[in-house]
């Protein structure tokens, strides 16, 4: 297992995309209307910070969240938040505050921050806006993230099925009916020193118009041709996305929600993931017995209330592997969806230290509590499970992953 903990953070900095080593015309032909003007223009962004660690015994924590929240809004207070990134914070004034290059730079400034931690920052994640974002790596890769929409119909089959047997596979989903996807394409690959991006704007603005124009407002069994002797599942979709990103872009891989609890995923190297959300609500108290009084409550502040506080938590499984050709599925919707809830029901509507066994002798802390889960989880899911992710609130995010994956 590979624990980690995320933590969410806003800002606002006004930027422009400019290369100071290029005249006007030059940058503006590149960049497009990104250019701004010379005082630039605004962005609410938001950031994630990732860290890695061992949880302490005593407090059932990597890091204390309290820790995270004063170091990196201090970094941002002091060279990001409301600042004109091309003037006020180096070295954007000779580099284009890109979001590859900005989310480098962040990452280097919080790393610095957490210098001797026993947790350290692994990652961090910068959405410049909901359809363009950044990641930066431990160990220096950087990828890039840019999110289309689209709507279109389809019918849940495959060619390779017959009639009863897809209709016993996908059920209603036979019929035709409709989606609003949204898709999130990854490239990854060196950024370029100059211009501070892995591909130009105009790349990546064209393969994914033509995706758009390809699949927005069409049937997709019938009108879209490199699909019709294809299952067409939400798993074939997006590995055709990916095929079709990748013969023209550096696309390590693809996600597609076909709604908001409900995505499949296709990595460079052929493996598929399928991924499902759920949500439980509970009450907890955050106290370890290991600690005084005192200690706890400077440890834990308002989440030591004795009576208690509550939470409703969501859960994102992810199961990965090789997609099933025939039927064009990795595994049974209908059946993740039983098994995860059936593995949150004995913490649904529960006060997880008082109502459940789990917490009697440490603390009911979301990484005790999604290291719980993982090996429930993964037994309930075929020892499928990829990727476990519990959200305690929308700030906080806690991830179970199989060791050596990252992403």
């Amino acid at each position: 297992m590979y624990l980690t903990l995320s933590k969410r953070f806003e800002f606002s900095s006004s930027h422009r995309y400019y290369v100071p080593d290029w005249d006007p015309q030059k940058n503006r032909q590149f960049f497009g209307r990104r250019i701004g003007g010379p005082h630039g223009y605004g962005n609410n962004f938001t950031l994630y910070t990732v860290f890695h660690g061992a949880v302490d015994a005593r407090d059932g924590m990597i890091i204390n969240v309290t820790t995270i929240k004063k170091r990196v809004n201090d970094i941002l207070s002091a060279r990001y938040d409301h600042k004109f990134l091309n003037v006020d914070t180096s070295p954007f004034d000779s580099i284009p505050p890109t979001p590859e290059n900005l989310v480098a730079c962040l990452f280097e400034d919080i790393r610095s921050a957490f210098s001797g931690e026993s947790a350290q920052p692994v990652v961090c994640h910068l959405e410049e806006t909901d359809t363009s974002a950044a990641t930066a790596y431990a160990g220096g890769r950087i990828e890039r993230h840019f999110t289309i929409d689209f709507s279109a119909a389809r019918r849940t089959v495959s060619p390779h099925l017959t009639d009863q047997q897809n209709r016993e596979l996908f059920g209603k989903a036979v019929n035709i009916h409709g989606h609003g996807y949204r898709v999130r394409v990854t490239l990854d690959g060196p950024v370029d020193g100059s211009y501070g991006m892995i591909v130009p704007p105009s790349e990546s603005e064209r393969a994914l118009s033509s995706l758009y124009e390809e699949l927005d407002h069409h049937y997709l069994n019938d009108e879209v041709s490199g699909l019709k002797s294809l299952p067409v599942t939400t798993e074939t979709l997006a590995r055709y996305a990916f095929e079709r990103l990748g013969a023209s872009l550096p696309v390590n891989r693809v996600r597609l929600h076909e709604n908001p609890r409900f995505f499949a995923e296709f990595h460079r190297g052929g493996i598929t993931f399928l991924g499902i959300e759920s949500s439980f609500h509970a009450a907890h108290r955050l106290h370890s017995s290991r600690l005084t009084e005192l200690e706890n409550v400077e440890v834990y502040d308002k989440c030591n209330n004795a009576a208690g506080h509550g939470h409703l938590y969501r859960l994102e499984a992810t199961v990965g592997g090789t997609l099933d050709e025939r039927s064009g599925t990795l595994f049974d919707l209908d059946r993740a969806y039983k098994s995860v809830d059936s593995v949150l029901e004995p913490w649904r509507f529960r006060h997880l230290d008082l109502d459940t066994d789990d917490f009697r002798d440490r603390p009911s802390t979301a990484e005790n509590m999604v290291t719980t889960l993982w090996p429930r989880l993964q037994k309930a899911l075929d020892d499928r499970l990829w990727r476990t992710r519990l959200w305690e609130t929308p700030n906080n995010r806690f991830t179970v992953r199989r060791q050596g994956d990252s992403r």
